[in-house]
């Protein structure tokens, strides 16, 4: 489908490092938002019940939960639809939630997405070639 040069180039070898390179930007800008951040975030959130049950042991059981938790906060607060329907989120705590946290969260969230959405590109790229 594509002249074969251009699987050669500069610009192929950027198309399918992206979504790596953003792996490794959304693992480092998590933990920073965990080591500096996910305080704050729980006493924003001490309303709701999944910080209820999980606040305790939030940012203790290692980086790879570090990661989830994240994502899981970021998803709570960036899309909070189904959060509220759980119950998992007190509506009152996502109002009150601060801005600066929320835009830091956004900023997760789109990162991870982001990354997401470029990998299935590469794939369905890679089936054509």
């Amino acid at each position: 489908m594509t002249a074969e040069e251009f699987w050669k180039s500069w610009l192929a070898f950027g198309l399918l490092s992206g979504p790596g390179l953003l792996g490794f930007l959304s693992i480092a800008y998590s933990q920073y938002l965990r080591r500096c951040h996910l305080q704050a975030m729980k006493e924003a959130m001490k309303n709701s019940r999944y910080i209820c049950i999980w606040g305790t042991n939030l940012g203790k059981r290692g980086w790879i939960w570090s990661l989830l938790e994240m994502a899981k906060i970021s998803q709570m607060i960036t899309m909070p639809r189904s959060s509220l329907q759980v119950g998992e989120l007190d509506p009152d705590d996502l109002e009150n939630f601060p801005t600066h946290l929320k835009r830091l969260l956004k900023i997760n969230s789109v990162i991870l997405v982001g990354g997401a959405t470029w990998f299935v590109i590469v794939v369905v790229l890679l089936k054509f070639k």
